[in-house]
């Protein structure tokens, strides 16, 4: 199963709420198209500040191993480091650069984004049609910990020698 975080845009001028179809599901895992095409990924999902940091940065890094007269193979193995990086760390950046307009609303476990959208918004109009009182979470219920609960190494609290 994967994760999702679903992030809600500001509503517009004439807008109460935003439309459902305005709404980002951002995946967490490898994204294999951020790692071939890193740049090419990050114009396509229009991460502006994301692709101007990742160029800088890597031409830093490739222009300090030029100065320190690494070989070849080493500046390819750094570069493909980055590009694995920027792989894992994709559904990471799109988030981040959601942050400032946009507010994270959800978190949807589901096999593939079909379905998470599905369980988000099967979740939300069931939760519209509540009342708010009803909407609100009931209040934690802690139950009293006997001995029997604890599992571990130690069973009981006892004070240090």
């Amino acid at each position: 199963m994967t994760v999702f975080t679903v992030h809600q845009p500001a509503p517009r001028k004439n807008e109460d709420v935003a439309p459902p179809d305005r709404y980002a599901f951002v995946r967490d895992g490898f994204y294999v198209w951020a790692f071939l095409l890193g740049p090419l990924w990050m114009l396509w999902r229009r991460l502006w500040l994301v692709l101007v940091i990742y160029l800088v940065v890597t031409a830093a890094i490739q222009a300090a191993l030029w100065a320190l007269g690494v070989s070849g193979v080493v500046k390819f193995a750094v570069g493909f480091l980055i590009a694995i990086l920027v792989g894992c760390e994709a559904g990471t950046l799109r988030r981040w650069s959601l942050r400032r307009r946009w507010t994270n609303v959800a978190l949807v476990v589901a096999p593939n984004q079909e379905m998470a959208e599905r369980r988000f918004f099967e979740s939300w109009s069931a939760d519209a049609s509540l009342p708010l009182a009803a909407a609100a979470p009931p209040p934690a219920m802690h139950a009293p910990a006997s001995h029997h609960d604890v599992m571990g190494l130690f069973p009981e609290p006892q004070s240090r020698p």
